[in-house]
């Protein structure tokens, strides 16, 4: 079974990757003629195509970086500070640690969306996903708004989990 296989193989190869010398063009099964390039088949219109860059800039994705990175930071403190106090008598920084959470999560699940679902790979999934997740942080923060300002609180909701 497996000679069969390995046998059948070189002839698919053969006849999928032709070459015709005389114009110059790879003919590829099933596919339309294009020019043929050495190092491979390039078709224009798909991932393959190089990426226009914007002009250069020192700073251009450090003021990124660095929100990120002190957002991150400034997530250890806060939630030692808003656990060490009670969350009761300061609201504000209930409200502030709920609001960075949701911040660092969409920033987290932005750079995945950037990484893996990309608009040239994927033109109709990715901005569809891009705008669901703004659209699902956004009703997070109204959810977290109103869970904060109208029941006990995220912090007082965690405490009593916690002790649960």
């Amino acid at each position: 079974m497996a000679a069969r296989r390995l046998a059948a193989r070189p002839v698919l190869l053969t006849r999928l990757h032709t070459v015709s010398r005389s114009q110059n063009t790879a003919n590829v099964t099933g596919v339309d003629t294009y020019k043929y390039i050495p190092g491979g088949p390039i078709l224009p219109g798909t991932v393959n195509d190089a990426t226009t860059f914007p002009p250069p800039s020192k700073s251009h994705g450090s003021h990124h970086w660095a929100f990120e990175r002190l957002l991150s930071a400034a997530l250890i403190p806060l939630t030692a500070s808003t656990f060490a106090l009670s969350a009761t008598p300061y609201p504000v920084l209930d409200g502030l640690l709920a609001v960075s959470l949701v911040i660092h999560s969409h920033i987290g699940f932005d750079s995945m969306l950037v990484d893996y679902v990309h608009e040239r790979k994927f033109p109709v999934t990715g901005p569809i996903a891009k705008w669901g997740l703004r659209a699902a942080t956004l009703s997070v923060l109204v959810g977290v708004y109103q869970f904060n300002t109208t029941d006990i609180g995220l912090t007082e909701l965690i405490m009593k989990v916690w002790h649960a």
